[in-house]
């Protein structure tokens, strides 16, 4: 069986099963030290992290009253304000680890640019452009639309295509999950530890989750079947 987003690859499927928001977190004393260490705290989009910089300089508000473009096939409400605040800090950086016992982080979207870098371990990343829908014919319901979907592995092995720094535009969905180290490394997994900055910089006025319609109407059934899993948990529109 291959994937619905790229016929070269198995389905997306998760290594370690996702827990949701409740679940209590029994991490290995190797990455307990690691969390200690770091100062982080749980996610709401799953895994860890720390805030470490907030650039004290300000910035003109590029969101300044304003709300993404939709296509016809959105029903959603975009992000909790239309960028209300005249200026923003210019950049924000975090640690964000990923763990066996929190290995996802659920699709969501932020109004800024982020760019990541690897530190340590493996992981799969989704991207989905929703900035860059194809209208596509469905024989049932007619025309639809299409954005299109993209996955990649994040990981040393830049030799097989793995990637240690990666940017992910503002309006794009993705989610993350974690893999396995391989080799000799595969018992024991230190996690998936990198870092995020996001410019201007996160507010949490310039985030939110995708939701169950917001899937179904950007991608196929199929995708989205193959994708769902990636949704945050206790949204009450999964």
């Amino acid at each position: 069986m291959t994937s619905t987003i790229d016929s070269s690859l198995p389905p997306l499927a998760p290594v370690y099963p996702p827990k949701d928001g409740s679940a209590t977190r029994n991490e290995s004393p190797k990455l307990a030290k690691l969390i200690s260490l770091l100062s982080l705290q749980q996610h709401i989009e799953g895994g860890y992290f720390v805030e470490t910089d907030r650039d004290t300089n300000r910035v003109p508000n590029p969101f300044l009253n304003t709300t993404p473009s939709a296509s016809s096939s959105d029903q959603t409400t975009f992000y909790t304000s239309t960028g209300a605040e005249k200026t923003r800090n210019a950049s924000t950086s975090i640690h964000y680890l990923l763990t066996p016992e929190s290995p996802m982080g659920a699709f969501h979207r932020n109004r800024g640019r982020t760019i990541h870098t690897l530190h340590r371990g493996r992981g799969r990343y989704v991207i989905i452009h929703a900035d860059q829908v194809m209208p596509e014919y469905d024989s049932h319901s007619g025309m639809r639309a299409k954005a299109r979907v993209e996955t990649f592995i994040v990981g040393q092995n830049v030799e097989k295509g793995e990637r240690l720094q990666w940017i992910v535009d503002g309006g794009k969905y993705k989610s993350s999950f974690l893999l396995p180290l391989g080799g000799e490394d595969a018992a024991d997994n230190g996690g998936l530890l990198i870092s995020e900055t996001v410019v201007p910089g996160f507010e949490y006025s310039d985030h939110d989750f995708m939701r169950i319609e917001r899937l179904e109407a950007l991608v196929t059934k199929e995708q989205a079947d193959e994708m769902r899993w990636m949704l945050r948990k206790d949204d009450k529109a999964v």
